[in-house]
């Protein structure tokens, strides 16, 4: 069973959304500020919901606490119209956010989305020349491996710290056999929701992304922005 840490202030709201999630399959632990949340971090669990506005230690200043111990799964609760809260939390490194308020049933496959990610359920790779794949659990593709089961990716004997969303858009990528992958399509794979209007969940992902990757040896860029079409992974 998924054990989820439900981070918010407001104890009406928390109560709810554990009933909720509890129904739902999940166990669900609670705390009530940032700082109540790290310290329950030595715990394990699979994914966190942090509300934005908090006392003692906001959201944003939590999740930058979290992201310099664990890659663990963020999702942020943020009022409706702070896009600046958005914005600042995926740069942080959350992987994805849900404004306030929200229904139930999106609340819950947001949820399974990024579950599925972070545990590892993707498609097989497609055999070519390029990207090799070994056996069932690692996927390679130029000096970068990925294992599957365990969420790490390599580049050569250095591992990268990435988030599931970042992880689940770089093997996306790779499995796209050198062709455009639109920005809808990564939506739907990273984040598993449509791509909504002036959303930029993904192109945050993929900055955070970019940073996160050494520079090649043939001094190529990983991946190539294609202007109204999505992105494109650069093969030798």
């Amino acid at each position: 069973m998924s054990k989820i840490l439900l981070v918010d202030d407001d104890t009406e709201l928390t109560h709810l959304l554990s009933e909720v999630l509890s129904l739902s399959g999940f166990c669900v632990d609670i705390a009530n500020n940032g700082q109540e949340a790290l310290d329950k971090l030595k715990q394990d669990y699979s994914l966190i919901l942090l509300d934005v506005m908090m006392p003692v230690l906001n959201g944003i200043e939590t999740l930058k606490q979290i992201r310099q111990q664990s890659n663990i799964p963020v999702m942020m609760l943020t009022a409706r119209g702070e896009d600046i809260d958005k914005v600042l939390g995926l740069e942080l490194g959350a992987d994805d956010y849900l404004p306030k308020p929200f229904n139930d049933r999106e609340l819950v496959a947001r949820i399974k989305a990024i579950l599925r990610r972070s545990e590892g359920n993707y498609p097989e790779p497609a055999e070519n020349t390029t990207t090799q794949k070994e056996d069932d659990n690692w996927l390679y593709f130029d000096e970068l491996r990925l294992h599957t089961g365990h969420q790490q990716t390599f580049y050569k004997t250095q591992e990268l710290f990435l988030t599931a969303s970042e992880y689940s858009l770089l093997e996306a990528l790779i499995l796209s056999k050198g062709e455009p992958i639109t920005r809808e399509t990564l939506s739907m794979h990273v984040l598993g929701k449509p791509l909504s209007p002036f959303d930029r969940s993904i192109d945050m992902h993929m900055s955070n992304l970019r940073k996160k990757l050494p520079p090649r040896e043939n001094r190529l860029p990983w991946f190539k922005t294609l202007r109204g079409r999505g992105y494109l992974l650069i093969r030798e």
